[in-house]
């Protein structure tokens, strides 16, 4: 396990595990997109279906996710978005040290009750040990918006702090949905493809 702040010779990224949030699906937003340019740089990229997107059960979601990811490692980054970044930060939080995960990329993430989604209370209902995962993790950022209508920049700005993760606002980016006009993220490619 890595000590906090240590630098550690980051391994190009081999493997990146997309796990996308509430009423969506793989074949979403700006997933499809994001996958296509990384397996153009020869990088294999998993898109975690999650079941049931509209009403998610917390156990399925995260034996989804689980199943995806196997056991990281240092060349391997998970990118989540929405609902899916506490149920990718559960899953890490669970596996049995130790263990190592090269980067991990959360957009528009979030860990506790929303306002605007009450429906999702019972999902969030247990916090997560954000900073204990944050010791195992490499390279950790967080994208987040200045207009997102569901997560407010509070949410996603705690996490960050958690994660001692750097911060990259996108403005006027909505939730990063197609309907807020994002369907590519090459601010989040770069990342990627810079480790």
């Amino acid at each position: 396990m890595k000590v906090k702040g240590s630098r550690v010779p980051v391994r190009p990224v081999q493997q990146c595990v997309i796990v996308h949030g509430y009423e969506s699906s793989p074949d979403a937003n700006w997933f499809p997109w994001l996958q296509s340019a990384l397996e153009a740089e020869g990088i294999a990229v998993t898109v975690v279906s999650l079941p049931d997107p509209d009403e998610p059960d917390k156990a399925a979601w995260d034996n989804a996710v689980s199943a995806a990811l196997g056991v990281p490692d240092a060349a391997t980054v998970v990118v989540a978005h929405s609902l899916g970044v506490v149920t990718v930060l559960r899953v890490l939080a669970a596996l049995p040290e130790p263990w190592e995960l090269g980067g991990l990329v959360l957009v528009a993430g979030f860990t506790e009750p929303l306002e605007a989604l009450p429906e999702l209370d019972g999902f969030l209902a247990t916090d997560v040990d954000v900073e204990r995962v944050a010791m195992s993790i490499g390279e950790r950022t967080v994208l987040r918006s200045d207009t997102d209508p569901f997560v407010p920049p509070e949410a996603s700005d705690d996490i960050a702090r958690r994660l001692s993760a750097r911060v990259q606002i996108h403005p006027r980016a909505g939730h990063f949905m197609t309907e807020d006009g994002v369907t590519s993220l090459p601010a989040l490619l770069d990342l990627l493809l810079s480790r």
